[in-house]
């Protein structure tokens, strides 16, 4: 196995709720994971879309939000040590002569494992290009839907688009790297946390960095390379010098490159049977909105339900010799010193 292989017992592909859980039933039965997502934290879309939204269907708590769900299950799974790989996209996945499954990410990482867990949501979360002009040729270079290496900002000319918690959390993460900093909206309220929009304001009140209320218009440049974003503004249009653009219009979801991994699917969903949640390819499940059965529900704790059944056959794929004694966390002694409840 090449030195740039991580090696795992099973590789979850989603960060989401579903794909947390997921964490903490295989841990239970002794399994390391590793997770990936095409976003930049875990959460998925309750995290992504509606952090503040309210949710009232999650078994034992009367309301809670998308972020508080995300927050709670990232404490139950930390006992369990998981791996997560963010801004990645698993491009391949093949079969290995030992059993096996190889999965390499866009980013070249390879991954070797037993299990396969795809707990995507509806699909990969793919950004929303903004309708401006010739806005591909500069995608890549100088103009990016994610931070992946805030590194790659420092002392750069840098103009945020948007008024969601991604558009504000970068704007503060940011501000300390960059030459110039200026967040471009078309409103003057916001869609983030209120401690966030008020920070930003805060720096902008220091000539740290410019708010401008308006839309981008055009881009300039040459070879990939931004010089200046022209915006329309209530008083006319102003050309902004830039050399790194970040525009947050929000996500679409696409089922992404795991069509091509030889699934059976069912209307660009994963067909499951309802024992094991497994796929068409034996050792390959999925779990949550990804996936298709009979009578299949849309909700989160159809989800969960199905990890706690797809956990129970990925062990035994692991560990096929291993006597597996089903055990209450409530009750077993075992299982409450993995969590660290009792020693």
């Amino acid at each position: 196995m090449s030195a740039h292989e991580i090696e795992t017992d099973v590789v979850i592909v989603g960060a989401g709720p579903v794909g947390l859980f997921a964490v903490f039933e295989l841990g239970l039965l002794d399994l390391k994971c590793h997770l990936l997502d095409i976003l930049d934290r875990p959460g998925g879309q309750c995290a992504e879309l509606y952090p503040e939204k309210p949710i009232y269907d999650i078994p034992g708590f009367p309301v809670i939000t998308g972020q508080e769900l995300t927050d709670n299950l990232l404490k139950q799974v930390a006992p369990f040590g998981p791996e997560f790989h963010y801004n990645r996209m698993v491009v391949s996945l093949e079969k290995q002569e030992d059993g096996r499954f190889r999965l390499v990410d866009d980013e070249g990482q390879a991954y070797v494992c037993s299990v396969v867990v795809v707990a995507a949501g509806g699909g990969s979360f793919q950004p929303k290009r903004p309708p401006v002009p010739d806005i591909a040729d500069y995608e890549g270079t100088s103009v990016f839907y994610a931070v992946r290496r805030m590194e790659d900002f420092r002392d750069q000319d840098v103009m945020i688009v948007g008024g969601g918690d991604s558009a504000l959390d970068w704007v503060l993460n940011l501000a300390p790297l960059v030459r110039s900093l200026t967040l471009v909206h078309r409103r003057d309220n916001f869609r983030a946390a209120p401690v966030s929009v008020g920070r930003m304001k805060e720096l902008v009140a220091q000539g740290k960095m410019r708010f401008v209320l308006g839309q981008m218009k055009e881009l300039h440049g040459a070879d990939g390379q931004l010089t200046s974003v022209s915006v329309r503004t209530a008083g006319g249009e102003e050309n902004i010098p830039v050399t790194r653009l970040l525009p947050f219009f929000g996500l679409t979801m696409k089922l992404g490159p795991v069509a091509d991994w030889g699934l059976e699917l069912n209307d660009n969903l994963i067909a499951v049977d309802t024992e094991k949640f497994e796929s068409s390819v034996p050792g390959v499940f999925a779990i949550g909105d990804i996936n298709h059965y009979p009578g299949k529900l849309k909700l989160i704790l159809s989800g969960f339900h199905e990890a706690a059944l797809m956990a129970q056959a990925a062990k035994k794929i692991i560990s096929p010799d291993e006597r597996l004694v089903f055990q209450y966390t409530t009750s077993s002694t075992r299982l409450q010193r993995k969590l660290g409840v009792k020693k």
